[in-house]
């Protein structure tokens, strides 16, 4: 396993899972609360490679300016951790957010029915990647798979969402780098895999 202190990336990096939100009445007010990040689950950014988020990874990071948004929009804030209307905490699950909605706010409060009703159930983060461990294995016939661990993070926002972030551009950009040492990585291997099946082909004559 390789361990990895990350360049910051061009691309900010997003996740989306689904949510089990809950409404809740704090006394005349309004929350909307939900885990933003699941510890223990992997997330499959492309066939043969996936991500999971390590349990510390916001251990530094929820100390930050954060928003709470809808859909990755900067300009549908639904709260703020400086402001006191996101509160973020975590916990053996994950990234538990609460939000305090505000009923003076017509798309936050549109979003809040729309939770209530069912019909709005996924949520997201999003982020850069300061530290992460690589864990890749290639078997016998070189069929690489890899899977990342992230260690920690640098957070911006989390969102509500109405659909995942399929085409996610700093996942685009993570599979191109990764295709290219992939690719040198395996120049490196041929050798090797040509020697071992020739050694293995002499020893069953």
């Amino acid at each position: 396993m390789k361990k990895h202190d990350i360049p910051q990336r061009n691309e900010r990096q997003t996740r989306t899972t689904n949510c089990k939100f809950s409404i809740r009445a704090d006394g005349n007010a309004k929350r909307l609360e939900g885990y933003f990040a699941v510890f223990g689950s992997n997330y499959e950014l492309w066939p043969g490679a996936t991500e999971s988020v390590d349990p510390h990874a916001f251990d530094e990071a929820l100390s930050d300016d954060i928003r709470a948004l809808i859909d990755h929009e900067t300009r549908l804030v639904l709260g703020r951790t400086t402001a006191g209307t996101l509160k973020l905490t975590v916990d053996k699950n994950g990234l538990f957010g609460s939000i305090l909605i505000n009923e003076e706010d017509q798309d936050a409060m549109n979003l809040y029915a729309r939770v209530q009703r069912g019909d709005v159930s996924q949520c997201s983060f999003g982020f850069d990647i300061l530290e992460e461990d690589e864990k890749e294995q290639i078997s016998a016939n070189g069929k690489y798979t890899v899977h990342w661990t992230i260690k920690k993070v640098k957070l911006y926002e989390v969102s509500v969402v109405t659909f995942p972030a399929y085409k996610d551009t700093g996942i685009t950009a993570r599979k191109a780098e990764y295709d290219k040492s992939k690719k040198l990585r395996k120049q490196s291997f041929e050798p090797w895999k040509k020697q071992m099946l020739e050694r293995l082909h002499r020893s069953h004559k």
